[in-house]
């Protein structure tokens, strides 16, 4: 399995993150989720999972920030298009950011519970989109938090693929 995410001179479009435009924030965080293009998803596969974490985040908050996850997306689609997580063209469930955590508290679904574009502080930040292909749909709802999208593909996994996603400070 493959995954691809369009780059510009090596990073992350501004678009997607913290220089996009005035249209494409809400409330001063990036909304418009990038494009995604799959290939080669296994056969078996009845459903894809995804999460988009910065790892780099670690040093600064402690933990890993998590950006996006979603789940119980069709196995047989061979690119998400731009803005999916918050106009679903390809139908998904999509989980917590970490602005919905405790530490943040963002109680607004339409921000805390789809994609969080990157805004690093201090450095050139590589964020990993990684994409399972699973055996099953997940007994997922909409507002899931990773762990629970975790715990549910335990056992389920048939294949993942990752993408290193650098975004400019």
């Amino acid at each position: 399995m493959d995954v691809q995410v369009p780059l510009k001179k090596g990073l992350l479009a501004d678009k997607y993150s913290k220089y996009a435009g005035k249209a494409d924030m809400l409330g001063g965080e990036p909304i418009v989720s990038f494009p995604i293009k799959l290939n080669d998803v296994p056969k078996d596969a009845k459903s894809l999972a995804l999460t988009l974490l910065d790892w780099d985040a670690v040093p600064v908050s402690g933990f890993p920030w998590i950006h996006w996850t979603a789940a119980n997306i069709a196995p047989d689609i061979t690119e998400i298009p731009e803005n999916n997580s918050q106009q679903l063209k390809i139908p998904m469930i999509q989980g917590r950011n970490s602005t919905a955590g405790g530490l943040i508290g963002n109680n607004d679904q339409t921000t805390a519970w789809h994609y969080n574009g990157p805004n690093p502080p201090d450095k050139v930040h590589n964020y990993h989109l990684s994409i399972f292909a699973l055996d099953t749909k997940l007994p997922l709802k909409d507002g899931f938090w990773l762990n629970e999208l975790q715990d549910a593909m335990r056992g389920h996994i048939l294949a993942t693929a990752e993408f290193v996603i650098p975004s400019k400070p």
